[in-house]
């Protein structure tokens, strides 16, 4: 690949990625095929056969399901940095959701023969246990939320977690939330009204600030005080 430099720098970056041997990491973006997909364009749809692993290296994907009344369901977003698609790798299932590109999107697809191979390698099949570990913790802290928490706490503890990137976990938030408020009620399982009374408040507190279609985070520290609140 004529990028792998770049792209071996760039999602280097990434704590997973990066913790690996550097041999493991030039094998798996050297092998990996580099795709592009257009805002609106889907990297693949629910119930389609595992081809490989997935590096985002650029843009935003939105994880998502149809409801059976053809409402849609936003599960994450994922943004620059992330490794994904290894559940349906492992237990050889389709994929549960969709994948969809929210803009200009490019994504390294580690194929399924190349990923089998170094699963061969305990470093990197330790990783992928590693990377799953942390899938589930997430999705653990989503159910505890949903169950113990106010409905401040979650609303704050998923901006906190969406910008920071839903997935890749950047140490800091970056400011805009990459969801509008639609899209954030339907993560949340809670009514635009209710998000909305939720988002007047913290933004009335100077905590985030509000506009069309987008959600910036102003206060980090504001919003983990929240988060903490049951």
């Amino acid at each position: 690949m004529d990028h792998a430099p770049s792209l071996l720098a760039r999602l280097s970056g990434d704590a997973w990625f990066g913790a690996l041997p550097k041999a493991i990491r030039q094998l798996m973006v050297g092998q990996a095929d580099l795709l592009r997909l257009q805002p609106g364009e889907m990297l693949f749809r629910q119930g389609d056969p595992p081809t490989g692993l997935y590096a985002l290296a650029g843009g935003t994907l939105k994880m998502s399901s149809l409801r059976e009344d053809g409402r849609e369901a936003i599960l994450a977003v994922l943004e620059a940095g992330i490794w994904f698609g290894e559940i349906s790798l492992i237990d050889g299932q389709p994929r549960t959701h969709d994948a969809t590109a929210l803009g200009p999107v490019q994504v390294l697809l580690l194929p399924r023969p190349a990923f089998e191979s170094l699963m061969q390698q305990a470093v990197f099949a330790r990783a992928i246990a590693a990377l799953l570990a942390g899938r589930i913790r997430l999705l653990y802290g989503i159910v505890e939320d949903g169950a113990l928490r106010s409905t401040q706490a979650r609303v704050a503890r998923r901006l906190l977690l969406l910008a920071r990137g839903d997935g890749v976990g950047a140490a800091h938030v970056h400011g805009r939330v990459p969801v509008s408020q639609e899209g954030l009620a339907m993560m949340l399982g809670m009514s635009r009204q209710t998000l909305s009374k939720q988002l007047q408040r913290m933004a009335n507190d100077g905590l985030v600030e509000l506009g069309y279609g987008r959600i910036d985070v102003v206060s980090e520290s504001g919003l983990k005080r929240l988060a903490g609140a049951s």
